[in-house]
């Protein structure tokens, strides 16, 4: 699907390994949306002209070509290099038939391949003595068919309990599990496709506030303005102040632990953040030994200190490029309070013939960057 000059998209769809769909079903694209968000499980939707003699009626929808769980890769091309936008599953199909000419829709809705670890409940699974980066590293060894490949990180803490006092299981299903880890220790778990085609990465670590940023949002600058909106605000009830119950285990005395802002998982963006203005009791530490009670009270604390956000949205050829979710990007001429680095948060890609927008939304945890340049 040819969108714009130096801009193409590839379609790949198969039951297991994706291959080049179909010229005719490629030509009847209309239109591709992809979301990719921090904090939850990335998606896209396509949509296909489709009247009633097309080989999508007629042939792909009663063959099977669209059922859930068939997996769909989105490659754009810019300037000759390749990225991959999406690579998942079809969690749902809608048709939707019209009295009017060529007005027939096929709407496809999918999800990344996180979906496919969201199946089948493994509760029970023991992992005695195992630390929890060898826990995920065996478990994402199930989903190497789909090319996706392990990226666990260590925990800051690591808390290996005694096989003879308790032998940890999994409960739920894989991607439950996986999360449920992650949520402990203060981290993160999503999936990001590519570099190729056909194969993922599957992250399991501290979000990544850290790296060489993208090209700057210019907002309000003219001529060098490469934005279409951008708009920011400032949440004073986003800051919370949490507290970690932790059980003394002979006496079984609860004992509050205050859970400081140390920014060890992701470092300050602003040089004035604003105070907490929330207190929050975490009762769910209370059977946690120490060390996991305060990392999973620093992971709480590290999720809600981004007070200031920014929303807004773009044409990627006046960009220069696309601009990525989960990682850093800088911003000019909205004033001294809001320029410097964000954290791109979510971003929506939409590509129609001749046109490819995305909008998206920032995040950081105050006024006034750390960062006096950024790069253009």
């Amino acid at each position: 699907m040819a969108t714009l000059k130096g801009i193409n998209l590839t379609l790949l769809m198969g039951p297991a390994v994706p291959v080049p769909a179909p010229r005719e079903l490629v030509e009847a694209l209309e239109s591709a949306q992809v979301t990719v968000a921090a904090g939850q499980r990335s998606g896209f939707q396509l949509v296909f002209g489709a009247s009633k003699d097309s080989i999508i009626t007629k042939t792909l929808i009663p063959a099977g070509f669209f059922d859930p769980l068939i997996r769909v890769v989105l490659v754009c091309t810019i300037n000759s290099t390749p990225e991959v936008l999406i690579d998942g599953v079809i969690t749902r199909q809608e048709m939707a038939p019209s009295n009017q000419p060529n007005a027939s829709k096929l709407t496809i809705t999918g999800e990344d391949l996180s979906a496919v670890m969201d199946l089948v409940d493994l509760t029970g699974v023991p992992y005695p003595a195992i630390p929890p980066v060898a826990v995920i590293a065996l478990i994402l060894a199930r989903y190497a068919v789909f090319g996706v490949i392990p990226a666990p990180v260590p925990p800051i803490f690591n808390d290996i309990e005694n096989p003879l006092v308790r032998v940890p299981a999994q409960k739920g299903t894989d991607f439950a599990f996986i999360t449920a880890l992650a949520e402990q220790v203060g981290y993160v778990f999503y999936i990001e496709p590519g570099p190729a085609p056909g194969s993922s990465i599957a992250y399991w670590g501290p979000e990544v506030r850290v790296g060489l940023p993208q090209p700057a949002l210019g907002v309000n600058m003219d001529a060098a303005s490469n934005v279409d909106t951008l708009t920011f605000s400032l949440d004073g009830n986003a800051r919370t102040q949490y507290i970690a119950i932790v059980q003394e285990p002979i006496t079984k005395v609860s004992i509050p632990v205050p859970i400081p802002d140390v920014g060890i998982l992701k470092p300050p963006l602003s040089a004035r953040p604003p105070l907490p203005l929330k207190v929050k009791k975490l009762d769910t530490t209370a059977k946690f030994s120490m060390l996991k009670a305060i990392a999973y009270g620093v992971g709480q604390t590290a999720k809600s200190n981004d007070a200031v956000s920014g929303n807004g949205s773009l044409d990627v050829l006046r960009y220069g490029g696309t601009l990525k979710a989960r990682r850093l990007v800088g911003v000019r001429g909205a004033g001294r309070g809001y320029d410097g680095l964000y954290y791109v948060k979510s971003v929506t890609s939409t590509l129609k013939r001749g046109e490819f927008k995305q909008s998206f939304s920032l995040v950081r945890d105050g006024l006034i960057s750390l960062t006096p340049t950024v790069p253009t």
